[in-house]
């Protein structure tokens, strides 16, 4: 490895059987046992799908790793980021050596400290006191360097009061303040952080943070985070690994890696056939609803706080409409309206088309980070004739500076920002 590489990553692969522990039998192993005495390759390395969840598979084994491969610099902040089921656990716990890969290598320098999951590493019997220095022998620091490091720690997690009590009786919160306080302190050249902070207080996330930027910034350490906040991941690294379906489509640039995670983060595919789905007993239905990027016109469906959003419907008009609108609707995770836009309120006209697509823009929406709910309707002027709610999801994403509207007008309890309209034909 070269003199500031810290960590190299080369064609990482795991293989899982589903179902089953090891190899789930013993002919398996004898097959394998018997390949390696001959000097042949493991068998089962030619087979399995990938780590795909949405899809029903065939095989019984899947790749939730494959042909992994980056390298991380002595000082870097590196965000690891990915949809659920991206195999960003299963890495961390390679790298942490909780499990080892089915293939390929990882070669590290320095001593590696490593928060997976609440209490990863404690012994629930032994207090806070003890497993403090529990964990330090096994990151291989002697007992001088734990005691310096003690005061420290504990002031930092803010569990004085228990410390002499056994972790089984801690709640959550208390459990992974003592766990991050302990791997941020004790002086290992790698830190691992899994998404666990999100057990703490908002405080403690922000205090947790801070002190991964100072050891990342300050003395000069390496810190390995996954989030699914990308404005944490934005403030704290500077450099990412997106990671889908187990391998890796970007390591590098932080931006860039942001950028796609947001366009591949297709939560909710376009709605098809809604028409079957939803049997609309009015004489006119919508039969599509997507959302796109403004600029690459590509389908997406997480988006910035601020940034424009298109959205595409496609209608089959069955019978004449006097007085066509259409009407779209933003609603949160408990159903409630909180922006809409209206072709009646913005003067549109909509042409009468069987096959209609209508295209609007949104500007300006300068929402609060979360998941959103798209509902559509068309109206003849003055009633719905078909109502689509709830169909898609949208992931609002974080950012570091809102741009906000420079005009917001409320009807109706809806937020109305500008947007534009358009009907391809």
């Amino acid at each position: 490895m070269s003199k500031n590489i810290v960590l190299d990553i080369e064609n990482v692969s795991k293989q899982y059987r589903l179902g089953k522990v090891g190899t789930g039998t013993l002919s398996h192993d004898l097959n394998r046992w018997w390949a390696s005495i001959r000097g042949k390759e493991d068998p089962y390395l030619k087979i399995g799908e990938t780590n795909d969840r949405s899809k029903k598979g065939s095989s019984e084994y899947v790749w939730a790793l494959k042909d992994v491969n980056f390298q991380i610099e002595q000082g870097d902040a590196v965000g690891i980021i990915g949809r659920n089921g991206a195999g960003k656990s299963t890495l961390l716990k390679l790298l942490s050596r909780v499990t080892k890969p089915t293939s390929g290598s990882i070669k590290y320098k320095g001593r590696i400290a490593s928060l997976l999951e609440v209490g990863t590493g404690f012994h629930p019997e032994m207090t806070g006191r003890e497993n403090i220095y529990l964990n330090g022998a096994i990151l291989g620091m002697t007992k001088k360097e734990i005691t310096r490091k003690f005061d420290e720690i504990v002031d930092f997690s803010g569990v004085e009061r228990y410390i002499d009590t056994p972790v089984k009786r801690y709640s959550s919160g208390m459990y992974v303040r003592l766990a991050f306080a302990v791997a941020a302190h004790l002086e290992s050249e790698i830190l691992i952080v899994d998404e666990v902070l999100a057990v703490g207080d908002a405080e403690f996330q922000k205090k947790c943070l801070g002190k991964m930027g100072e050891i990342s910034k300050g003395e000069g350490r390496t810190v390995i985070f996954v989030s699914h906040h990308m404005a944490s991941i934005q403030n704290l690294c500077n450099t990412a690994v997106y990671m889908e379906h187990g391998t890796v489509k970007f390591s590098g640039n932080l931006e860039e890696a942001v950028n796609r995670y947001l366009i591949g983060n297709v939560n909710v595919k376009s709605s098809k056939n809604l028409a079957k789905k939803f049997n609309s007993p009015f004489s006119s239905h919508v039969s599509s609803i997507s959302l796109h990027d403004v600029s690459s016109n590509e389908e997406k469906y997480s988006f910035r706080m601020g940034e424009e959003i298109k959205v595409r419907v496609e209608c089959n008009i069955l019978d004449p409409l006097d007085n066509i609108g259409l009407n779209v609707r933003l609603n949160d995770a408990y159903g409630q309206g909180i922006a809409g836009w209206r072709t009646s309120e913005s003067n549109i006209h909509v042409p009468f088309r069987k096959n209609l697509i209508a295209e609007i823009v949104i500007k300006d929406l300068n929402i609060f980070d979360g998941n959103y709910y798209l509902t559509v309707a068309i109206t003849n002027g003055k009633e719905a004739v078909d109502v689509v709610e709830n169909v898609l999801n949208i992931e609002i994403v974080p950012e570091r500076i809102l741009n906000y509207p420079s005009i917001i007008s409320k009807k109706f309890n809806l937020i109305y920002t500008p947007s534009s309209w358009c009907f391809p034909s």
